[in-house]
């Protein structure tokens, strides 16, 4: 007797042909993974992707994402996180222990009670576990010596600032890690490089860091999806990351996968036109006397330059502008209301132009970070040029 409709259409015998290939991968959502057999169901192939157990440990759709964002980074494993601040929580969970000590990189803002780099859970949380924390400039690789120790067992860079976008000397930093604690693993921030404007595991000289994370939402989704991912070569990192993954429940949705997946091929040329349109912008926002300073990577004249130039070939869209102190605060945000295409917002790496205020200290004018869209620069330029005005 045959099973009942309803039985057979949840147990139908259709399967489409194989051979079926199209311009973008196909999207495979699931919670439960059904076995051909037994012994399949006791293997632990999703480990090294040669098989699947469970849908949070990964579909066909987040390996593809997996494997290609390692080509680009130039690293043998990938893991993805729901977002780029867990991918750093990830790393930290994973690497240290109470009496460990987590090295993190001062950005100029962080005393205004931004968290620039996304290391609150270090900040709040990992010191109540009995782990030490110590703050250095990026910008001083005699810095990073004063605080790094036998007991550091992570180091945290981030190239450049994601604010004031100074570029760090990062064989130095990496060197001087190398030489006073050994044993610590050295993490890189590399959400503005993002695989495309150096290659953070060949810095040159012998030198690479052994991890980057990166939030996926800026430039490599182009501002679609908010995703984030851990990078390493060594294996054994990889299965240590891979287990704290694993107890976490670091699921991600196979919609924000597909974003990214889309985002992908166009990448390269999202990053070049950005590039490219920074420079330009940069270059007019210096002829400006409203404007106390200019902060842009490929500027002779920002910190960090030589660094950005011996190590990389391009440049994200970001440029931040400097005010002086005269005037205030209220002089800030007459600048930042002034803006209509540029929208005011913390996200960059999209098509729409963003800007973001924050506020100076030490007596220094605050910060506007321009994220550059792919807007015509022509009209960009005609609203930088609304906004100076408003500052007089």
């Amino acid at each position: 007797m045959p099973d009942a409709p309803t039985t057979r259409l949840i147990h139908h015998p259709y399967r489409p042909p194989d051979g079926f290939e199209g311009a973008m991968p196909g999207v495979f959502k699931a919670a439960t993974v059904y076995f051909p057999n037994v012994a399949a169901s006791r293997t632990d192939g999703w480990i090294d992707k040669t098989s699947y157990t469970y849908g949070l440990q990964g579909t066909p759709t987040s390996f593809v994402l997996e494997e290609r964002l390692a080509t680009l980074e130039g690293a043998r494993r990938v893991l993805l996180a729901p977002s780029g601040r867990s991918a750093v929580t990830l790393v930290e969970v994973v690497a240290l222990q109470a009496g460990d000590t987590v090295v993190l990189p001062r950005s100029a803002v962080d005393a205004q009670g931004h968290d620039a780099a996304g290391h609150a859970f270090a900040r709040e949380d990992l010191v109540r576990w009995g782990v030490g924390v110590r703050g250095y400039d990026p910008m001083s690789v005699a810095s990073l010596a004063e605080v790094v120790t036998p007991a550091t067992r992570l180091v945290w860079l981030v190239a450049p600032d994601p604010v004031t976008l100074a570029f760090p000397d990062l064989r130095w930093l990496v060197r001087t890690v190398r030489e006073r604690a050994p044993g610590a693993l050295v993490a890189l921030d590399n959400t503005w490089g993002a695989g495309l404007a150096f290659c953070a595991f060949d810095l040159g000289e012998g030198l690479a860091v052994d991890l980057t994370i990166q939030d996926l939402g800026p430039q490599v989704s182009g501002g679609q999806a908010g995703l984030g991912s851990v990078a390493c070569r060594d294996e054994t990192l990889y299965r240590r990351l891979l287990w704290g993954h694993t107890r976490l429940g670091l699921g991600v949705g196979m919609n924000e996968v597909e974003s990214v997946l889309r985002a992908l091929p166009s990448l390269a040329l999202r990053h070049a036109a950005q590039d490219a349109a920074a420079r330009q912008i940069a270059q007019w926002c210096r002829a400006q006397p409203a404007i106390a300073s200019v902060r842009h990577p490929v500027s002779p004249e920002s910190p960090g330059h030589a660094h950005w130039a011996t190590l990389c070939g391009s440049a994200a869209g970001l440029v931040t502008l400097q005010f002086d102190a005269g005037g205030g605060p209220d002089r800030l945000d007459a600048f930042a209301a002034a803006l209509k295409t540029f929208r005011l917002g913390g996200g960059w790496g999209g098509p729409v132009s963003q800007a973001l205020t924050f506020p100076g200290s030490d007596g220094r004018g605050g910060w506007v970070r321009l994220a550059v869209g792919l807007e015509a620069v022509e009209d960009l330029v005609n609203d930088l040029a609304r906004a100076v005005v408003a500052l007089n």
